[in-house]
């Protein structure tokens, strides 16, 4: 699953990087949104991967402290370009004619900066609920799937949801593989 994710969320931003038809907002919030998606997975997969290979259950505090400051960081920038492209669908429908002029490129880095700068998510409760309840200690079957949930099948699962259902995206990754034969 990690890998088929990573590697999803990677084919999405070559493909939308090679297609100069897909240079546009939603397009550049799907590409950062790739990006966040393959670091979220990055975060805690190849960890949870050693402690299955190894059977050794544990991590450092500094490795704690620095796995749950990513994911959070990861998860929070995830939630607010998933606003930002919801705004800018809503321009798209909305006002249509003024599409371009609301959504220009300034917009657009700022939506990305406020992104990082604000990270602050529904995600939250989630892990508090699955890291801080009394108990945390035990191992609960329950804890383990709502992590899996959230960190693993969530990411990926997205480049699926909402980048490879699109059809220019199909396009875009059709034409990337399939090489046009030249004329005689």
């Amino acid at each position: 699953m990690y890998l088929l994710g990573v590697l999803g969320s990677l084919l999405i931003v070559l493909a939308i990087g090679s297609d100069p038809h897909l240079h546009t907002p939603m397009y550049f919030f799907l590409t950062n949104l790739s990006l966040i998606d393959t670091c979220l997975l990055s975060t805690t997969i190849p960890k949870m991967l050693a402690n299955l290979q190894t059977q050794d259950k544990s991590i450092s505090y500094a490795g704690c402290l620095a796995q749950m400051f990513f994911f959070l960081l990861f998860v929070g920038l995830d939630d607010f370009l998933l606003t930002g492209m919801a705004y800018d669908r809503y321009v798209a429908i909305c006002h249509p004619l003024h599409y371009t002029t609301i959504m220009n490129p300034r917009l657009c880095a700022l939506v990305i900066a406020a992104s990082w700068l604000s990270v602050v998510s529904l995600f939250y409760g989630t892990g508090l609920g699955v890291y801080f309840s009394p108990t945390a200690n035990q191992a609960s079957r329950q804890g383990t799937t709502a992590s899996v949930m959230y960190m693993v099948v969530a990411p990926m699962l997205n480049p699926f949801i909402y980048r490879l259902r699109n059809k220019d995206m199909k396009w875009a990754l059709r034409n990337m593989f399939v090489r046009k034969k030249p004329i005689s």
